[in-house]
């Protein structure tokens, strides 16, 4: 019966974990590939210097949110949700969702900053070469994206990492309630906090696990870039 509890347990906490930085990333990814993409191809235009201000301001900005602290993130979320908020009428905090907010915040950057400098590191020559010989500007576009796909893929699984490890953020706003809000990366806090090594050792075996999976893609997808 203990046994079954446990499996349990840690099975809920493991497929929590997925469906909150699944669903993050998913949602970062149809945000952030777009506006990283149009940030890309600005480098493929001429400039003027205060247009090239405008570029070095931007990649500053988004550097920085590369970088943002976890639980600053989510003590923001946790203002904005809680009841004397201006979001605490959504009743979202404490839940799946007040997490995902909090991961999206922070991959949503990370997503913006690879894909920009991936579609930026394409060389100039393949649009030039694409329109010279009849291609319009959306598909001479659609081949600068598909020359930096892989670092597009790059961007996601990073972001997905970067999600899946977060632990002080989704803590604040997701308040580390067992078989509701529980993540490995909480759960491990919890669980040695309490001196259960054995569950804690088991969640992060699963947890490295994961991060070796994120790893071996990532590895694998820049092999494929190089051979191409």
């Amino acid at each position: 019966m203990v046994e079954d509890v446990f499996l349990q347990e840690v099975i809920n906490i493991t497929f929590l974990s997925l469906r909150v930085s699944g669903t993050s990333v998913l949602i970062g990814s149809l945000v952030g590939i777009p506006v990283g993409t149009y940030l890309g191809f600005r480098q493929f235009k001429g400039k003027k210097t205060m247009v090239r201000l405008v570029d070095v301001m931007l990649k500053s900005i988004i550097n920085t949110f590369m970088g943002l602290p976890p639980v600053a993130v989510g003590l923001v979320v946790y203002l904005l949700l809680t009841s004397s908020g201006p979001l605490g009428w959504l009743g979202l905090l404490y839940t799946p969702t007040a997490m995902v907010i909090t991961q999206l915040i922070m991959v949503v950057p990370i997503i913006i900053g690879v894909t920009m400098s991936a579609v930026g590191s394409v060389e100039r020559s393949i649009m030039e070469k694409a329109l010279s010989l009849g291609a319009t500007k959306n598909q001479a576009a659609c081949l600068v994206l598909r020359e930096a796909r892989v670092g597009v893929l790059t961007a996601i699984i990073v972001a997905f990492g970067a999600a899946i490890s977060e632990v002080g953020g989704i803590m604040i706003s997701g308040g580390n309630i067992r078989w509701f809000t529980r993540t490995l990366t909480t759960a491990i806090v919890v669980e040695t906090e309490l001196g259960n090594f054995n569950m804690a050792l088991t969640l992060g075996a699963i947890l490295l696990s994961i991060a070796f999976v994120i790893n071996l893609a990532l590895t694998v997808l820049q092999i494929k870039g190089a051979r191409r």
